[in-house]
């Protein structure tokens, strides 16, 4: 026997990977009776943003409520002007009236210093404020500025985001800290200098906040830059040198497949590593996509790493020669789409199904095993296969289905299935 091959006796067993959790300050955002705890022992929370015009109070409200039925935990919207700043109470009353109680984010640069100010209202009718300290005035008139929008966000107890972003830093801390590092006997690369750039404004912002009478707990840093390794290497240096709670987001991601794994693989690693305590997934949205997609996108990231569950999972082979019928394929997007479109409803009625694993394979192969695996699963006849379909439930072969109905029939037994294990008599 060579010398790299062991017996299975001789092996110790493979440790169970979990995420490494990190202890972060907990602080609540809040609007009324609905309060999101974040940071802390709280789950990993999903934000998204809006696209429309502010100042279109309907239209906003509506794209919101899209968003939070979609799973989104906190919204947030620009503020960028009176019209929208006056938009943002008649919102909060529009999200009010529709039973919508997802808290927002005012998304403010350059003057939200007045814009908080001179409407108070809007001020009130806010969670929280992202405040990009690159982006409130330089020197003085900047520090004056950020002040008055934390003491304001300190007097109606809200929270804020220190959200610095590595294209719009602020030019004199980088200055500041080229200097230094010119005088360094062995200088740092200049992206180097770019990272420590991007923590330090975050952390010395976020030390003014306290300074000024803003509580811990009601501070959240992020320091977003579009690249997946510069990200990682930026918040792993942040999470060691803070407690904060930490927004994670690769900004400007991209459209389609390339936004949506850029993001999975820099917040996965971050995420897996106990760094991050809310997320958002930037994408730009392909020609008629909704803007949930960002939304769908973070929630899969959460559940595919097992740190929350937001739908039912749908297991489905890729498909081979063996599979020539596209049968399975689109029963798989049909049980997909119901139960994802179902789940608005479902949360309130079946708690727990959530949980909920279901399995639609296309052959004899690995069809009847990965379904004993689900909580109900499918195996589709694959080519040369009989023409029968055998249903498993909790892991036992229970009925064999037939015909033509097939995917009529699969969906109702899914749904009998969710009534009997989840319903309020369960």
């Amino acid at each position: 026997m060579d010398a790299w091959v062991q017996s299975a006796s001789s092996c110790e067993p493979i440790p169970l990977t979990q995420a490494r959790p990190r202890r972060t300050r907990q602080g609540v955002v809040a609007w009324g009776d609905h309060r999101v705890t974040v940071g802390g022992n709280a789950p990993v929370r999903v934000q998204s943003m809006t696209n429309t015009d502010t100042a279109d109070a309907v239209g906003t409200a509506i794209q919101v409520k899209e968003l939070a039925l979609a799973g989104s935990e906190l919204v947030r919207i620009t503020v960028n002007n009176d019209e929208a700043a006056r938009a943002v109470p008649y919102i909060r009353e529009q999200l009010d009236r529709m039973g919508v109680n997802v808290p927002l984010i005012g998304d403010f640069h350059y003057n939200g210093h007045r814009l908080l100010s001179d409407h108070p209202a809007c001020a009130e009718a806010l969670s929280k404020y992202r405040i990009n300290p690159g982006n409130v005035g330089r020197g003085d008139k900047g520090d004056r500025q950020f002040a008055q929008m934390v003491e304001i966000a300190a007097r109606h107890d809200k929270a804020i985001r220190i959200g610095v972003n590595w294209g719009s830093l602020d030019q004199d801390l980088l200055a500041r800290l080229m200097d230094q590092n010119a005088g360094r006997s062995e200088p740092w690369e200049a992206k180097q200098v770019m990272y420590e750039a991007l923590i330090t404004s975050a952390l010395e912002s976020a030390k003014k906040a306290e300074e000024i009478g803003l509580n811990g707990n009601n501070i959240v840093l992020s320091c977003k830059v579009s690249g997946v390794q510069d990200l990682i290497a930026v918040y792993q240096a942040l999470a060691q040198r803070c407690d904060y709670a930490l927004h994670l987001g690769l900004t400007e991601a991209g459209m389609g497949t390339k936004g949506a794994v850029a993001s999975a693989a820099a917040l996965s690693v971050l995420l897996q590593q106990g760094i991050g305590d809310t997320i958002r997934v930037s994408l730009t949205p392909q020609p008629g996509e909704a803007r949930t997609q960002e939304v769908v996108i973070a929630l899969e990231i959460l559940q595919a790493l097992g740190m929350r569950a937001f739908v039912p999972s749908v297991t489905a082979c890729p498909g081979c020669g063996r599979t020539t019928s596209t049968t399975f394929q689109e029963l798989a997007k049909q049980i997909d789409d119901y139960l994802r479109s179902s789940m608005p409803v479902w949360r309130a009625r079946y708690p727990g199904v959530e949980n909920l694993k279901v399995a639609v394979m296309g052959c004899i192969v690995n069809g009847p095993g990965e379904s004993k695996h689900a909580d109900i699963g499918i195996s589709l006849p694959g080519t040369g296969e009989a023409p029968a379909a055998p249903i498993f439930i909790d892991g036992q072969k229970a009925m064999t289905l037939r015909g033509d109905g097939i995917a009529r029939e699969f969906q109702t037994i899914v749904e009998n299935y969710i009534e009997k294990r989840f319903g309020e008599h369960a």
